[in-house]
């Protein structure tokens, strides 16, 4: 039972091309056999549906995050309609796309709400997930974003949760992991004036000077970049024992790569967009120099728990392809927001007032979630209390799941 509002015109952005197919493809695959319904439906959940809103970049630029995240999350629904839904109704859920554009987001978000939604998933990236978390502070608009990881996300009310990790803290993780590794001397190379890339260079800076880490030189770049020499001179004539590489995985790829032909030998370190740098459709980095390379990720095929293998099989099954850390981060949310309506269900609340509201709410602060990506549960503000994962890499260029560094 799926409403969909897509723009038919899907366009890849050229930096995160790996996943192309699954924004051309996810995307149709998500919408067929769904709904009889092609709008964004009208009125309040009531009766036998419960509606819900998924939203994100399904065109443009970043359409490969946002379509990620709506296929994770509407599989998560689809199971749980086959299971006999919330409290037996059935979830209506209508998907928005935003086109990665802040105003769009704020439009798109306008549109779910007068569509009667009792919660979001959504939005993905940080700029467009601002601008709906301050408009939603308005409606106590209970949303939770799959991976918007931005520390200021959730600081604008109550409402707002995430499934992921703040940028700070990934930042702070790998440089806790470059200590207990023995790396005396790390150098960084990021994206300047990107909100991700230079939030985790900072906050890996700050940790590393506390834990008597020596950060031999930061280098920056800017966005289109392919060349990377003039910085990986500078850094290897600094000789750090690893290269912290914030990054998204094609431009860390080739930063990889250019390196390695330049003759660097020690360690890269990266985070979360490290995913998807080998496999799928394309390679961005020789599967061989990526061998020592570690980042932090809330998911990996590697894993070899129960649940996170029914997952891989099941959206494979689903989509026709493997699942990303961004799909299963999609899925989770979808958990977590769920979890929270089925407590303003149990209450006997009227949907879409603004008791069922708060109860939905109050039922994601209190609650915790089994999740994909671990176990997920709330200390007093949106930010998740959550495990994380090192994933290496071998010789092959397939991943292993390094270490779980559980939440404090």
């Amino acid at each position: 039972m799926a409403s969909f509002n897509l723009n038919p015109q899907m366009s890849r952005r050229s930096l995160i091309a790996g996943m192309g197919a699954l924004s051309a493809a996810g995307v149709l695959a998500g919408c067929s056999g769904n709904s009889d319904d092609t709008s964004a439906g009208s009125g309040s959940s009531s009766g036998d549906t419960i509606k819900v809103g998924i939203l994100g970049p399904q065109s443009g630029s970043v359409s490969q995050y946002g379509v990620a995240c709506a296929n994770g999350a509407m599989l998560y629904f689809k199971e749980l309609n086959a299971d006999g839904g919330i409290n037996g109704k059935q979830v209506d859920y209508i998907v928005e796309d935003e086109k990665g554009d802040a105003t769009e987001a704020v439009n798109a978000y306008n549109k779910l709400v007068e569509a009667g939604v009792v919660g979001i998933v959504g939005d993905v990236t940080t700029g467009p997930t601002v601008a709906v978390a301050q408009q939603s502070v308005n409606d106590n608009m209970p949303c939770v974003t799959p991976s918007a990881t931005a520390a200021d996300v959730v600081t604008y009310g109550t409402n707002y949760f995430r499934a992921c990790i703040t940028d700070p803290e990934q930042g702070r993780l790998m440089a806790n992991f470059a200590a207990e590794q023995g790396y005396k001397k790390v150098a960084t190379l990021f994206l300047n004036g990107d909100d991700y890339s230079q939030g985790v260079n900072d906050a890996f800076v700050e940790e590393a000077e506390k834990l008597d880490l020596t950060v031999t030189t930061q280098q920056s770049y800017s966005d289109g970049d392919v060349n990377f020499s003039a910085q990986i001179t500078n850094i290897m004539d600094t000789n750090p024992d690893a290269i912290l590489v914030p990054n998204y995985y094609e431009d860390d790829g080739m930063i990889v790569t250019q390196a390695r032909d330049a003759g660097y030998e020690g360690a890269f370190l990266g985070v979360d967009g490290w995913s998807g740098i080998v496999g799928g459709e394309s390679n961005y980095a020789d599967p061989a120099d990526l061998y020592d390379s570690y980042y932090c990720c809330a998911f990996s095929s590697s894993n070899d728990d129960e649940s996170v293998q029914q997952f891989i099989s099941d959206y494979t099954d689903e989509y026709g392809e493997a699942p990303t850390n961004f799909c299963a981060l999609g899925y989770d949310a979808a958990m977590v927001l769920t979890n929270g309506i089925k407590s303003a269900e149990e209450q006997g609340l009227e949907p879409g007032t603004d008791e069922y509201l708060q109860a939905v709410i109050d039922g994601i602060a209190a609650g915790s979630v089994e999740g994909i990506t671990g176990s997920i549960s709330y200390d007093g503000t949106g930010d998740p209390v959550k495990s994380s994962l090192i994933i290496a890499f071998n010789d092959d260029g397939s991943e292993t799941t390094f270490d779980t560094i559980e939440a404090e």
